[in-house]
């Protein structure tokens, strides 16, 4: 180790001895792998770490005034929920009305059929039919502008779940940034 003698110099006996020295060195297992290394050093030995305690009735304001704003979100949140539903249905309810109407409108006013008709019984059946063709006609197309109202509701909601997702902020950095911390011990 030393000398060609095979005595131990001075220097290497100490440094030896401090690597023996228990109190210096920790065990680690980084995966599998054990070995020893110096420990840190430790910023005041003689002040221990303990932990403040919180006082309970802090925190449990606290924990109060979050839940609070919690369940104030959710009920804003529903809120404008039930009023968006309530307006659809209202919608549904004014043209379904408007539908009854109008077929009544239109078997009220139907004109008589013309006396020089080559059959006297097909002109009433024609005409009911095109009344409730008519009719038919008028709620499909309420209930396209129905399903306009709904697909729109229903994109504005994905669009809420997108933004959420794009709001994280693992999306604010940058790839090699995000390597960076995940390296970092």
């Amino acid at each position: 180790m030393g000398g060609s003698d095979g005595s131990v110099s001075q220097k290497e006996w100490m440094a030896s001895e401090n690597w023996a020295n228990g109190d210096e060195l920790e065990l680690v297992n980084d995966d599998g792998f054990v070995y020893k290394r110096r420990k840190r050093s430790q910023l005041d030995p003689t002040v221990t770490a303990a932990p403040k305690l919180p006082d309970p009735a802090v925190e449990k304001k606290n924990r109060l005034e979050r839940k609070k704003r919690a369940l104030l979100k959710i009920k804003e949140k529903y809120e404008k929920e039930i009023q968006q539903w309530e307006l659809l249905s209202n919608t549904l309810k004014a043209m379904q009305q408007n539908a009854e109407t109008q077929q009544q409108e239109t078997a009220t006013n139907s004109p008589d059929p013309p006396a020089t008709s080559s059959d006297p019984t097909c002109l009433p059946l024609v005409d009911q039919l095109l009344i409730q063709v008519e009719a038919q006609e008028a709620v499909i197309g309420n209930i396209s502008k129905l399903c306009d109202i709904v697909e729109a509701f229903c994109d504005a909601q994905e669009e809420k779940k997108k933004q959420s997702v794009l709001d994280l902020p693992i999306w604010a950095h940058t790839p090699s940034d995000l390597i960076s911390s995940l390296c970092e011990d």
